[in-house]
């Protein structure tokens, strides 16, 4: 039986992580660095000055921002952010903008209102807003986490701080487990999590159907609907991906997170709900499914870290695999096979940016992750010593993390670049 203390933290960890956000969650992270800083400063600002880690760049650069009439990038998202953002709704920030937000911000952008800066050598999700208005100003920072505002200044005196070593400690990610990830799931009362489970399902399924309805981005999803085979595997690949196709294209519904992302956060939850509905299981089993899903993802994103150029897909995809195998009634050893077979096969597609991709991506991340569960479930697994993967599940999601935290962060600095147009390639 899992300790009252650690059962009440995976409870904490569910509730903070599993929330709604409305469009990609780096351009949203923007808007409501904007808007706060504008709320704090009290007036509409006259110029506004913004410092991104490459990451946050990257992941803005070519995905639409959400109610914004199409607009793209950095500067849209935080003068959009400025100009009708609500600070109070954190990621459904841009929940409440009219058509007259729109054209301002459009005009605005047509000026010398806002300007954007690279800060380098900083946390890879870093974000600075900094307005002024005659002789006031006001700045707000997030750090790490998309709401995490870690200092606001009023007119060069801060007035909110918070110790990043305090923040970091309140929930205790490392000691997440899948041993004790299955145990949570088998015993926990689902009624503490229905509420985060129910808006979960509801939320990701929508945006996933508009996705399916209407031509978002390449249309992966609708693509793979399309074949003759709509095996539930077919099925699990294209409505993941579709939620990433809508949500991409800027899709204005809003949809549960996982790990700070909104594709992760469909990855690990639609081809869940599809397999259940497909092996015909109750809301309990499927509330007990989807904590796996979610937790195993989690846990192994805690070691890669909020953004890198790993791809968050292929982690989601392989807590969903593990929740299908955890369904399938597969035991401790069966889910962990899963998670190693999924990374085995799939760990090294590279993170360049949210964008219409991001659901092909996903697509085949599911689907590598489905493989791994049909491997598993035969007992078939990749070994100790073939490339990163190590001898226990354990040690193999550290060595995963490792290689998306430390090994990548060339690639990552390489793929900005590349992004920025500051590469000469060879003729």
């Amino acid at each position: 039986m899992l300790k009252k203390e650690l059962e009440e933290s995976y409870i904490r960890i569910l509730q903070r992580e599993l929330v709604p956000a409305l469009g990609c969650t780096e351009p949203i992270a923007l808007a409501y660095a904007a808007a706060k800083a504008c709320k704090v400063l009290g007036q509409f600002p006259e110029k506004m000055i913004v410092y991104c880690s490459g990451n946050v760049i990257k992941n803005v650069k070519a995905v639409t921002v959400p109610n914004s009439g199409g607009m793209r990038g950095v500067d849209a998202a935080c003068v959009l952010g400025a100009v009708g953002g609500n600070a109070d709704r954190e990621l459904e920030v841009l929940e409440d903008i009219t058509e007259e937000d729109i054209k301002k911000t459009r005009k605005l952008l047509k000026t010398d209102f806002i300007e954007c800066r690279l800060q380098k050598d900083v946390e890879n999700l870093y974000i600075v807003a900094e307005v002024y208005a005659k002789n006031h100003s006001a700045k707000v920072k997030i750090v790490n986490r998309h709401t995490l505002i870690t200092e606001i200044v009023k007119d060069e005196k801060v007035i909110y701080q918070i110790d990043m070593a305090a923040e970091n400690s309140k929930e205790d990610y490392a000691k997440l487990t899948i041993r004790d990830i299955l145990e949570f799931a088998n015993t926990v009362a689902t009624d503490k999590l229905k509420n985060v489970l129910d808006r979960q399902i509801e939320m990701n399924q929508a945006v996933s159907n508009e996705g399916m309805k209407n031509p978002y981005g390449a249309e992966v999803g609708r693509t793979l609907m399309e074949k003759a085979d709509s095996s539930v595997r077919t099925r699990a690949c294209a409505y993941a991906a579709a939620g990433s196709d809508a949500r991409m294209g800027g899709c204005s519904l809003p949809v549960v997170i996982n790990s700070g992302s909104g594709n992760q956060g469909m990855t690990v939850s639609l081809p869940v709900i599809v397999y259940a509905e497909y092996l015909g299981k109750s809301r309990e089993e499927l509330y007990r499914a989807l904590i796996v899903s979610n937790l195993v993802a989690i846990h192994q994103k805690h070691y890669i870290g909020s953004l890198s150029a790993f791809c968050g897909a292929v982690i989601a995809a392989s807590g969903a695999g593990a929740a299908i195998t955890y369904m399938m009634e597969g035991s401790y050893e069966a889910v962990s096979r899963t998670i190693v077979n999924t990374v085995a096969n799939v760990g090294g597609i590279v993170c360049d940016g949210a964008k219409a991709s991001c659901a092909a991506k996903i697509a085949s991340a599911v689907d590598a992750a489905i493989l791994a569960h049909s491997l598993s479930m035969k007992g078939r697994t990749f070994h100790e010593g073939e490339g990163i993967i190590q001898d226990t599940v354990e040690e193999t999601i550290q060595s995963v993390g490792y290689v998306g935290r430390v090994g990548m962060k060339e690639t990552d600095h390489q793929i900005l670049k590349i992004m920025l147009n500051q590469v000469q390639f060879e003729k």
